[in-house]
């Protein structure tokens, strides 16, 4: 090793160090935060700082704490309805790794989709599906049109048109894996093939793929009651 490469390993070990100890400080911090919150505080609010204590943990890798600490943010958010938060709760608990998380990113996915939450949201947890996905396997092709779909409904404007190449660019991709797609008319001919261009048919079939990532039994809140507060 040079010496100039001795010199540039020892600044990134000062730097993880110094990452560890602001993020060990900033656990200690939100831990304190969390403790002191009075018994009649707003459940949001509590939420709120059971995922910024989960965000800090995740980067120290405690994962059985950001799993204990997301869940039940998780469980507020849900009788709050408050779905955004209750997506990122489930994001945390699929970034953990732990035996459930594949769950978690089953649960955030169907909220990510059935409530108008912000469309980035979605398109990471669609994103997480596609990575989720083997390359042959239509699961994939469904979550990046749905990514698409969403957009395009929950969107105006410039955004819009930003997010849609971002969608554009995901279905590109899978296609490309899992059929060799490459060219504009093999991908109009690949999305007609996998019945990808109505909603009414693409969209149940996502909501399956969803079931079957969560499994029988598994679901940790009740849809059918949930689908009853979606917004008009």
């Amino acid at each position: 090793m040079s010496q100039t490469e001795a010199q540039q390993s020892l600044i990134e070990t000062s730097d993880a160090k110094e990452s560890r100890e602001f993020l060990a400080q900033q656990v200690k911090d939100l831990t304190e935060r969390l403790n002191s919150l009075p018994s009649v505080v707003k459940p949001t609010e509590r939420a709120e700082a059971l995922l910024e204590l989960a965000n800090a943990e995740l980067g120290m890798t405690q994962m059985s704490e950001v799993w204990n600490h997301a869940r039940k943010a998780l469980d507020i958010c849900v009788a709050q309805q408050e779905w955004q938060m209750a997506v990122e709760a489930c994001d945390l608990l699929y970034q953990t790794e732990l035996p459930s998380a594949i769950i978690a990113l089953g649960h955030g996915a169907w909220l990510s989709v059935t409530y108008p939450i912000e469309p980035e949201y979605t398109i990471n947890m669609m994103n997480h599906i596609i990575n989720e996905t083997s390359d042959d396997a239509d699961g994939a092709a469904l979550a990046a049109v749905t990514a698409h779909f969403i957009v395009d409904n929950r969107c105006e404007g410039q955004k819009r048109d930003d997010l849609k190449v971002l969608t554009l660019n995901m279905i590109a991709k899978v296609a490309e894996r899992h059929s060799k797609v490459q060219t504009q008319t093999g991908l109009n001919v690949w999305m007609e093939k996998l019945e990808l261009l109505e909603p009414d048919v693409f969209l149940p079939r996502m909501g399956m793929v969803i079931g079957a990532i969560v499994g029988d039994g598994n679901w940790w809140f009740d849809r059918d009651e949930l689908r009853a507060k979606i917004p008009d």
